[in-house]
């Protein structure tokens, strides 16, 4: 775990999960029964620390309304599961936002999606969203992780990085390096550009965010579910890259496990999407998660809800 602040009794246990796409709350009370769940805007500290918290501030505050009880921090043990928490000036920038009297525990995305994939037991995790991560629990229970360096370095298999790669194509487009096909009219009518200039200034502005929303338009065209003239007919380029997702996905794997006996469970907005290109010797050992990372990190938060109630 990379952070846990304060200590107080709790009545409430809330888990969080903040990626660049979104934020999601699960709230329970401390016999675990779920009281409500809320959703925000995206709380990657890659993006800002201070919109991080606003968004993740709001989708508390939300969750505790709909559940029909005040917000009262001090009554809370909050499990924060947040992409971009390795980081160790954007971790302390964001335990100081926090408020006091909350207890924090503070930990990565992947290992949230570890605990719920597989309920804190042995195994690994290829979280593939906005970003990318894998993780594993092994037999003695030590975690690890592959990747997860972020965007836009790292982070393979992700939907950044598949927009990445999609910008690249439309900017041999319009060049004239390859020519214009229906992939990169799709992109073209996405980003809304027209020149070569507008182009260089929506890569300038874009973020994990706006590459990532590309990830479905390169995921229709490789598998040919385009809804156009060309339906059914995967595009080479788009194609390659899906291939090129499913290798750099297994080497995150063999890396956490040389010997190939734990589990693995693909989680995230683009698990299914690319569970068809991981090679075909991972077959028997992919499993369906348990759960997702706002579970998981739910699951922490009442763990640790239990066990200060035992030591009070």
């Amino acid at each position: 775990m990379s952070g846990l602040k304060g200590r107080a009794a709790s009545r409430f246990a809330v888990g969080i999960d903040g990626g660049g796409s979104g934020t999601r709350v699960v709230l329970a009370d401390s016999a675990g029964r779920v009281l409500g769940r809320a959703s925000g805007g995206p709380s990657a500290l890659g993006l800002g620390v201070g919109s991080a918290w606003r968004a993740i501030e709001t989708a508390v505050s939300d969750v505790f309304a709909a559940a029909g009880h005040g917000l009262n921090w001090e009554a809370c043990t909050v499990c924060c599961g947040l992409s971009g928490v390795n980081n160790t000036e954007w971790r302390q920038a964001f335990e100081r936002a926090f408020p006091a009297g909350a207890t924090l525990i503070l930990v990565s995305d992947a290992y949230t999606t570890l605990w719920g994939a597989h309920g804190g037991h042995p195994g690994i995790v290829v979280a593939l969203g906005t970003g990318s991560i894998a993780a594993a629990l092994d037999v003695q229970l030590v975690q690890r992780v592959a990747g997860g360096y972020g965007f836009p370095s790292g982070d393979e298999a992700s939907g950044a990085w598949l927009g990445l790669r999609a910008i690249v194509y439309l900017q041999q487009v319009m060049d004239g390096r390859r020519p214009a096909d229906g992939f990169s009219a799709s992109l073209r009518a996405h980003t809304a550009v027209a020149t070569r200039d507008e182009l260089v200034s929506w890569s300038c502005d874009a973020d994990q965010t706006a590459y990532a929303a590309l990830a479905p338009i390169v995921i229709a065209h490789a598998t040919g579910a385009t809804g156009t003239a060309d339906v059914g007919v995967p595009h080479p380029y788009a194609r390659a890259l899906l291939d090129q997702a499913g290798d750099e996905i297994a080497r995150m794997i063999d890396a956490l496990d040389p010997a190939g006996q734990l589990p693995v469970a693909l989680c995230g907005g683009l698990a299914e999407p690319l569970r068809p290109f991981v090679p075909e010797r991972f077959a028997t050992r992919l499993r369906a998660p348990a759960g997702d990372s706002v579970n998981g990190a739910l699951a922490i938060a009442l763990a640790n809800v239990a066990s200060a109630a035992r030591f009070a």
